[in-house]
């Protein structure tokens, strides 16, 4: 039975499905959810429950995993819209829902159009006609009304009012077969409700970094910084790099060029777009323990050691991307064990070249060799043990030197 504690450590996200008129899914609506409210959204902060689901979709599940090749609605709140972490959404693949909290201004109507401009696609949730909104109207793309809350006698004449707009219906808690009829009757573009199906449970082992980790990224990001320091600061973090991959496949999911490393992750999703991450995992995120966890510990220690032997390797000392590939295989390589995620997930779930993929799961190739050699080093070190390091092309003196950097991996990330 799973315990509240370990409910707490896991990613939790509703998912109910949209439809169109041939009753074909096409969308995804995502909701939040808790550990306190597993079926339900239950929370005190709409700002907070909306970060939530955009973080955990994009760096906890992936957002492949979540929606496929379908969109995800995504509820917002007046203050999410108008601030600038939602531009870190894929603006092709979400709907933005206005919540009906939102309060009409200059300022909503600026920021809507903007959003339009820059493509994204607007709804406007639980929404019933009012001519206030008039403006709004013209720039939304869907207006979702609720069939809980709209008298089945008034929708005939709210629809003819909508319809003076370049606007799409979506019937929400459509709960019987009669309602879904009379609203496809009417015209409704879109359906979601229980008669099609009931918000499922999608959930995932959390990753979550202590706070000191994601200020020291955002200090550098704000500051500028060169590359190096960023990259230095994910290097600290096995769970903040796994969660980096996982956001550049969920922003870019049409890109279609391979990672190879920490660095050239950093440069797909830009500066602009980590920014944006880092703030909004900052905000959501929950204290766990950091560089002191032995099996941090341990996957700093292992990357290090395989990037120094990648420095020395006869056949990869050559390659400068080398050192940075095999210090990102060994964090990778200790996911399974430090998160319960299995290494077939992990490679099922990142954009990884094959040889990466290889030297993870069968440890071929010569990164894979190097993997094993760091496994091999640390269930014991003798004078067999140094044979095989001696067969692969490496020095006593380069063994032992790689060695004393891996023993101070945190000094040599500082």
């Amino acid at each position: 039975m799973m315990t509240k504690q370990s409910e707490e450590e896991n990613y939790l996200i509703g998912r109910q499905p949209i439809l169109n008129r041939d009753e074909d899914l096409i969308a995804y609506e995502l909701l939040f959810r808790s550990a306190a409210s597993r079926t339900h959204a239950e929370f005190s902060d709409v700002t907070h429950a909306s970060a939530s689901v955009i973080l955990n979709t994009l760096s906890g599940f992936g957002l492949e995993q979540m929606i496929g090749k379908n969109k995800a609605f995504i509820n917002l709140d007046q203050k999410m819209l108008m601030g600038d972490a939602i531009e870190l959404l894929p603006r092709e693949r979400v709907v933005l829902e206005l919540l009906e909290s939102a309060v009409i201004s200059p300022e909503l109507i600026t920021r809507c159009r903007e959003l339009k401009e820059a493509g994204f696609t607007l709804a406007l949730d639980d929404h019933s006609f009012n001519p206030i909104y008039k403006e709004l109207y013209e720039i939304v793309h869907i207006i979702k009304i609720d069939l809980m809350q709209t008298p089945p006698e008034r929708l005939d004449e709210m629809v003819k009012s909508f319809r003076e707009y370049p606007v799409k219906l979506l019937a929400e808690k459509v709960e019987t077969r009669d309602i879904y009829m009379q609203c496809h009757a009417l015209g409704f573009e879109y359906f979601q409700g229980y008669y099609f199906a009931k918000p499922t449970l999608m959930e995932k082992k959390r990753i979550d970094e202590a706070g000191t980790i994601l200020l020291k990224l955002i200090r550098l990001l704000l500051n500028d910084s060169e590359i190096e320091e960023i990259e230095r600061a994910f290097r600290s973090s096995p769970g903040l790099t796994y969660k980096l991959l996982l956001l550049v496949n969920s922003v870019s999911l049409g890109f279609k060029e391979q990672i190879e490393t920490v660095r050239h992750a950093i440069a797909l999703l830009g500066r602009q777009r980590l920014k944006r991450w880092v703030q909004l995992a900052l905000f959501v995120s929950e204290k766990q323990p950091g560089l002191e966890n032995p099996l941090v510990e341990l996957a700093g220690s292992r990357a290090t050691f395989m990037e120094q032997l990648a420095i020395r390797h006869p056949q990869l000392k050559t390659n400068r991307n080398s050192p940075d590939q095999a210090f990102m295989i060994g964090i990778l390589s200790l996911l399974e064990a430090i998160y319960h995620i299995s290494l077939d997930e992990v490679v099922a779930s990142l954009n990884l070249t094959y040889e990466f993929k290889e030297a993870l799961l069968t440890k071929s190739g010569t990164l894979g060799a190097i993997l094993e050699l760091a496994e091999l080093f640390e269930r014991s070190f003798s004078k067999m043990t140094l044979e095989h390091f001696k067969k692969a092309g490496f020095s006593q003196d380069q063994v032992l030197d790689a060695i004393k950097k891996s023993q101070n991996w945190k000094t040599e990330l500082a």
